[in-house]
């Protein structure tokens, strides 16, 4: 649908706008509306195009506008009839007034300026009448409501305090973790010296371990060698070294012996005989001594 209004003249037809006299229908009553609304304000109405979105928007607001324009001139016709209502009722009272001598004129200027007073109040509480029990519910309702201002001013100043607190507290963490932040770039110099210094000592100290793995090592390997096991503890070690001093104390009179026949005239035959016979001796000392230690071996075990 493209139809184009040009001021107050009517609106240019084209093909789209005939498949519906619903259609022709909302643009009449639109361009009826938009005419009323812009003589109103003594402006013509622009140049704009016609289209099915622009044609339901304008219809939609003519509707909202014209429904809420016969409501306003409802409630001002009421308003009207109780202005002029008001109106006669005030002159019927003045008139009544005047005639048993209340007329404000004939009033001393306390009394109309008291009983002006009592309106604004009356005005203020939003009563009425000024009978004493309209202002009795006022004020009690005036006080119900400071009640609950008071309860709500009590509550927000708990909370108020309850933040200002918080603030305090977040303010003397913030001192505190600024103070603590100084203090730690404070540190940073020595710590990285001291760094540098546990660095160097690594280092020193990886070297000795592995100079030390590497003895440790050496050691064990001698300790292959020499047909060192686990079995040979230091018990077994004092028990043979026990066994050890038996057989020297068991040996020295043998050895003894042996030093006198040196002083001896050399005969081979005796010589042989001595020899073999020590030689004999020395065999059951170590047999002995192995089967000692073959035992404590066993006992170990």
């Amino acid at each position: 649908m493209n139809e184009t209004i040009s001021g107050v003249g009517d609106p240019v037809v084209t093909d789209a706008t005939k498949s519906g006299g619903s259609d022709v229908a909302r643009i009449a009553e639109v361009e009826a509306w938009l005419r009323t609304q812009f003589e109103a304000a003594g402006k013509e109405i622009p140049h704009f195009e016609y289209t099915p979105r622009s044609i339901a928007h304008l219809y939609n607001l003519a509707t909202v506008s014209q429904a809420k324009t016969q409501a306003s001139t409802i409630v001002a016709n009421d308003f009207r009839q109780k202005a002029s209502e008001y109106r006669s009722q005030a002159a019927r009272i003045r008139e009544i007034l005047e005639n048993v001598g209340l007329a404000q004129e004939s009033l001393p200027s306390n009394v109309v300026a008291s009983a002006q007073v009592l309106a604004n109040v009356a005005n203020l509480l939003n009563i009425r009448d000024t009978e004493l029990s309209s202002f009795l519910v006022a004020m009690g309702d005036i006080s119900l409501r400071k009640t609950g201002v008071e309860e709500k001013r009590a509550k927000v100043q708990k909370e108020s305090k309850t933040l200002l607190e918080y603030t305090r507290k977040a303010i003397a963490r913030l001192t505190y973790l600024k103070r603590t932040l100084a203090q730690l770039e404070d540190d940073v110099a020595p710590c990285e010296a001291q760094m540098e210094n546990w660095k160097t000592n690594l280092g020193v100290m990886a070297s000795k371990e592995r100079q030390y793995m590497q003895q440790y090592n050496n050691y064990k390997a001698l300790l292959n060698r020499v047909g060192y096991t686990p079995e040979i503890n230091h018990g077994v070690l004092v028990e043979m070294a026990e066994h050890r001093k038996d057989l020297e104390r068991k040996t020295k009179p043998i050895l003894d012996t042996l030093r006198s026949y040196q002083d001896l005239p050399p005969d081979k035959a005796l010589a042989a005989l001595a020899i073999e016979d020590k030689k004999r001796q020395y065999a059951a000392a170590e047999k002995y001594l192995e089967d000692v230690l073959h035992s404590a071996l066993a006992t170990s075990d």
